[in-house]
């Protein structure tokens, strides 16, 4: 498996689960046309961008490029980069009947392609420093209260507030998301400021 340094979103949990059979990288969705309406995913799409950069990797078809076209309004440019999937007719295996346009979208895509088109992107592969010794871990989260405690899930709400994050985020997306954008102690602080913010 290939290690990308940038976090990539992509349009929906199948898309997501396509690409982590083929990379290490974190992957965010945007719900398809959902981000449009979703502060907060925008917003940690933005720190993720800003800390780490940003891979678009939308379908080819009509409502990716405007979900693409919405994110490089959202973002700066500076922090994006894009891969686009070449046009291949075809429906995927889950599906009865191809999509409206006929194209496979990211899901539907070999892993060689898939490879290929984040190369062409200018994805940075094998940047090893997710893993640095300062990497949150679950039982981090658990010395933190944040997980498998009493409150640990009135603690966790309190934080993805306080950072911004969208309240229905998964522990492992939240995990993910804070080794991009905080160090442990980093995460230490912020946990103390919530202690002392609600006593």
């Amino acid at each position: 498996m290939v290690k990308v340094r940038e976090a990539i979103v992509v349009e929906g949990r199948y898309d997501k689960n396509t690409l982590l059979q083929v990379v290490d990288a974190m992957v965010l969705e945007t719900s398809g046309f959902g981000i449009f309406h979703d502060k907060k995913q925008l917003d940690l799409l933005r720190s993720v961008a800003e800390k780490r950069g940003l891979i678009v990797f939308t379908d080819a078809d009509g409502a990716g490029l405007v979900i693409r076209n919405y994110l490089k309004g959202a973002i700066p440019a500076e922090f994006l980069k894009h891969a686009y999937t070449p046009d291949i007719m075809g429906k995927e295996r889950r599906k009865a009947t191809p999509g409206k346009e006929g194209k496979l979208g990211v899901e539907g895509m070999k892993p060689e392609i898939i490879l290929e088109a984040l190369r062409r992107a200018g994805a940075t592969f094998d940047g090893s420093e997710g893993h640095a010794s300062n990497q949150i871990t679950k039982q981090d989260l658990m010395d933190l209260g944040l997980s498998g405690g009493k409150n640990a899930a009135e603690k966790r709400l309190l934080l993805l507030n306080k950072l911004g994050f969208p309240a229905n985020m998964s522990a492992n997306s939240m995990l993910q998301a804070l080794n991009l954008l905080y160090s442990l102690q980093e995460l230490q602080q912020i946990v103390n400021t919530l202690e002392n913010d609600n006593g």
